[in-house]
């Protein structure tokens, strides 16, 4: 009788956790949430944001990457716009090398021999401001800056596909410009669709996306999801979960007014106190919290990867040179060697498509 019961609850167990092919039987990874009473479910893009390198690398660069069970990441080639001026200029001989043509070139390669699916996402960095803030005071800089930004777009996207890259990004957290001269955008994506055959996306900043207008014309709306969740010094995870539900039922009405899933371009936070209060803050803030940042990583997990409108995300930042990355001396985005990794780790395990 004893062993009946034990071969009934192995059975049962197996037919729970577990599927049958017809050569074994694969377990998918048991992944919880304490508190979580979704189901996480299979999601396309687990992914993570890489760091441009200063100098070339090699394919066990990116093993980490495979580690914490990504399946896509994504690649940044920085374009920069200098102070009083209106120009966009990139691939200039001073740039760290995975910022340029010939190491993006190569980061997609490297990343592509270990599996890895690719959004190439060209980023604008405007000395001595952000990149939202971008503005002009008169229409010939506006053209002066539209023309060399179509330059820089065009560019990378026929890179994209020759190299067969799986996404693009036409533009990140460009706030005003999107808004003040959406006609532009909408030529620009109308141009790069010429050269470029894959799926496409524009990275909005988390207060900007519902003013963007031509989200028909792209295949994802992109979000970078700093959104704040949480005002406790040590966030809990339900103060974090709570903290979703307006801005998640303004985002899930977004994708169905739309009619296309959304996509988190970059997300994640810091181990530090106030994690989830203003998670875009990358400066200041000397304090060391690694519960906060586990309860918000959780919680946006919890809230999002259980939805059948939402593609996935790329967290915000993971460095190549893994083994000295992150660590208990670092309270930066990156969850390279903290408590974090492995609770991502688990997740993106269990949710890969």
């Amino acid at each position: 009788m004893i062993n009946k019961i034990l071969l009934l609850t192995s059975t049962i167990l197996l037919l729970t956790c577990c599927k049958k092919t017809t050569e074994q039987v694969v377990c998918e990874p048991n992944v919880t949430i304490e508190g979580c009473n979704k189901v996480l479910t299979k999601t396309e893009m687990n992914g993570v944001s890489m760091v441009s390198v200063s100098e070339r690398i090699d394919a066990s660069n990116y093993t980490p990457v495979n580690n914490v069970n990504a399946t896509w990441a994504a690649i940044i080639p920085f374009g920069f716009v200098r102070n009083g001026a209106s120009a966009v200029e990139y691939n200039i001989s001073w740039q760290w090398y995975g910022e340029k043509r010939q190491g993006t070139i190569e980061s997609i390669a490297l990343a592509k021999s270990k599996g890895l699916k690719v959004l190439l996402k060209p980023h604008l960095w405007i000395m001595g401001s952000w990149v939202g803030d971008l503005d002009f005071n008169t229409e010939a800089d506006w053209l002066n800056f539209e023309s060399t930004y179509k330059d820089y777009i065009m560019d990378f996207a026929s890179l994209a596909d020759s190299m067969g890259v799986e996404a693009y990004s036409v533009g990140v957290e460009l706030k005003k410009s999107v808004v003040q001269r959406a006609s532009y955008w909408e030529t620009l994506i109308d141009s790069v669709k010429t050269v470029y055959s894959g799926k496409l996306t524009y990275a909005a900043n988390w207060d900007n996306y519902e003013n963007v207008t031509f989200w028909s014309k792209l295949d994802y709306i992109g979000i970078d999801a700093y959104f704040p969740v949480s005002e406790e010094q040590t966030p809990s995870f339900e103060s974090c979960y709570d903290g979703w539900e307006s801005d998640f039922e303004k985002i899930k009405s977004k994708s169905i007014t739309e009619n296309k899933k959304v996509i988190f371009t970059e997300f994640g936070y810091r181990n530090v106190d106030f994690a989830g209060k203003e998670p875009w803050d990358a400066n200041g803030n000397t304090t060391f919290n690694s519960e906060g940042q586990e309860n918000a990583y959780k919680a946006i997990f919890c809230r999002f990867w259980s939805e059948p409108w939402f593609e996935g995300g790329f967290l915000w930042k993971w460095y190549p040179n893994h083994a000295s990355a992150g660590g208990a001396e670092n309270n930066r985005f990156t969850p390279q060697n903290k408590p974090v990794e492995e609770i991502i780790k688990s997740i993106y395990g269990h949710t890969n498509q």
